[in-house]
């Protein structure tokens, strides 16, 4: 059975049941149908004094084309730790259209390790995604209509930094021209767009603790310069009041679950090489009042998602995980060992060459002072050598070594992972500490990523990006985290060299303030803010019959 064949199958539960588990009455709830609802926002005022929970988060080794089913894991662990009489809630992002229809495919886990109603989820789910577009889109109408109607503010067109968003890939709209007509179109000048998930509204939704504290947020938005070379906010066109009532629903957790029922609280969608890559901290908040164990994810490598979430998400939060999952394949190890065809044939000196890239992810978890557990993703090619021999390697770099069948089998196929993970919540203690200090330099700050997370040598700061990073300075952003966007595939910014690679120097190309979501993008070579289609994409295999029943959705 896929993926898809297993969600139409599933039995759900009304989602007025998933909320009495976990402590949501109803008068909580903002249902969305009979299977997923919005979690009002009297909810906090009700579990404020509540204790907080252990927090887990789960990252991945670099995904490579055969996956490494992070999100599955996630689930399954969430899955599992209920099965064994701890409450659990599990945190992640919603889906994006582009990968959905693109070439990755949806967000919702895998085989027995699923968030349902999967189909609803993938597409258009409670409309959040759509809302944080029409919110973005509205700045960017409100900018061009100001220089259109007079230009009061003497906004200089050249200047702007703030581009428009859909969230689909399209290629043709990374760069383009707006306003042709410009006497009844519009001043002429050159825009673009990017992915919505990768937008400052997207980081912004994420990162706001309330709705009060969204809007300042989006006030702060920096848009461009004047002709005088000053900074024009968001609050300067009066556009916060309504970009934060567009966002007014949205700005509340979504609440789903598993297909063991277990509850899922999906909220905000960032990527994680061009953007923070966490679900909200709203969700991630309200879960650790709720339940003894949150388990959330960061997006792709712990190279992008995991850095981002401590160093981000974890200053803006004031949380701190209690243990860290690094997921692996031997599939995957096996490609960063240099095998690209036959990865399903036995190869246990690949094992060996790859787990470079294993062993340094590891040894950039250890730099946070959290607890980690290597767990393994199995697959039915794996054998038992291949096994054996990464268990070896674990042990060798001092950690625990769990192996997960969740996909084929549930929670149960998890279980000696929350074990493991139980035991370590119980009898350890976490030394979280970030990675760079952030009141270092901005150039000093990617240097620290770059050089202790990455393995670069060096930087090389491109003279447009030395200039940008001058201006944010002036203006007084220095302090903030920096965001780097970076391919997933590498350590390096080169996404053809695979494993561990050394003697390289990070490229940064481009410098841009995020001032509304409280952090600045240093974009590495070749990376796109707005994805392109594959050349089969997905969607050729997304079809709908008569009746309703989707196929080709996974």
């Amino acid at each position: 059975m896929t993926d898809l064949d297993i969600a139409q199958n599933a039995t759900m539960l009304p989602i007025t049941d998933i909320a009495m588990k976990i402590g949501i009455e109803v008068d909580d709830l903002e249902q969305y149908g009979k299977y997923k609802a919005k979690v009002a926002n009297s909810i906090y005022s009700k579990v404020e004094e509540n204790k907080n929970g252990k927090l887990v988060l789960v990252t991945a080794t670099s995904p490579t084309p055969s996956g490494e089913g992070k999100t599955t894991v996630t689930v399954g662990l969430g899955q599992a730790i209920n099965k064994l009489g701890k409450s659990s809630i599990i945190t992640l992002r919603e889906p994006s259209l582009g990968p959905c229809f693109g070439i990755k495919g949806g967000a919702t886990g895998g085989g027995y390790s699923q968030v349902l109603p999967m189909e609803d989820i993938n597409l258009h789910f409670t409309g959040d995604i759509h809302a944080v577009g029409s919110c973005n889109n509205l700045l960017c109408s409100m900018i061009d209509n100001h220089i259109h109607q007079g230009n009061e503010l003497n906004i200089d067109p050249s200047s702007i930094t703030f581009k428009r968003c859909v969230d689909l890939n399209d290629r043709v709209l990374r760069e383009i021209i707006v306003g042709l007509n410009s006497q009844v179109n519009g001043v002429i000048r050159q825009d673009g767009f990017m992915i919505t998930v990768a937008s400052e509204v997207m980081a912004i939704l994420c990162l706001a603790a309330d709705l009060e504290d969204l809007k300042n947020k989006l006030a702060n938005i920096m848009i461009g310069y004047t002709y005088a070379k000053k900074p024009i906010y968001a609050s300067d066109l009066k556009a916060q009041g309504a970009m934060a009532t567009l966002l007014k629903d949205a700005i509340n957790p979504n609440l789903v679950q598993t297909l063991e029922n277990t509850p899922v609280l999906m909220h905000g969608g960032p990527f994680a090489n061009i953007a923070h890559g966490c679900n909200s901290i709203r969700a991630t908040k309200l879960a650790l009042k709720l339940c003894d164990i949150t388990i959330t994810e960061a997006g792709f490598g712990a190279d992008l998602g995991a850095e981002k979430f401590m160093d981000i998400k974890c200053r803006q939060a004031d949380i701190s995980p209690d243990a860290v999952v690094l997921v692996t394949t031997i599939r995957s190890i096996k490609y960063n060992g240099g095998v690209k065809k036959d990865l399903t044939l036995e190869n246990v000196k690949a094992v060996y060459k790859g787990s470079e890239n294993l062993k340094r992810h590891i040894s950039n978890l250890k730099k946070f002072g959290v607890p980690i557990v290597v767990t393994l993703n199995t697959f039915k090619s794996d054998t038992e050598a291949e096994i054996e021999a990464l268990a070896e390697i674990c042990k060798e770099e001092g950690l625990k070594f769990c192996i997960s069948r969740v996909w084929e089998l549930g929670g149960a196929g998890g279980l000696d992972l929350a074990n493991t993970i139980i035991n370590i919540l119980d009898n350890e203690s976490a030394h979280f500490k970030f990675l760079y200090d952030i009141n270092l330099s901005i150039t000093d700050k990617i240097k620290e990523i770059a050089t202790k997370i990455y393995g670069a040598d060096d930087i090389k700061v491109d003279l447009v990006a030395k200039r940008e990073i001058a201006k944010i300075q002036e203006l007084g952003f220095g302090h903030l985290p920096v965001c780097i966007a970076k391919n997933q595939y590498s350590f390096s910014d080169n996404p053809k060299s695979l494993g561990a690679p050394k003697g390289f120097t990070t490229s940064i190309t481009e410098v841009r303030l995020c001032s509304g979501a409280g952090f600045i993008v240093a974009l590495t070579s070749s990376i796109m803010t707005m994805p392109g289609l594959p050349k089969v994409p997905s969607a050729e295999k997304i079809d709908i019959d008569k009746n309703g029943v989707i196929t080709g959705l996974f």
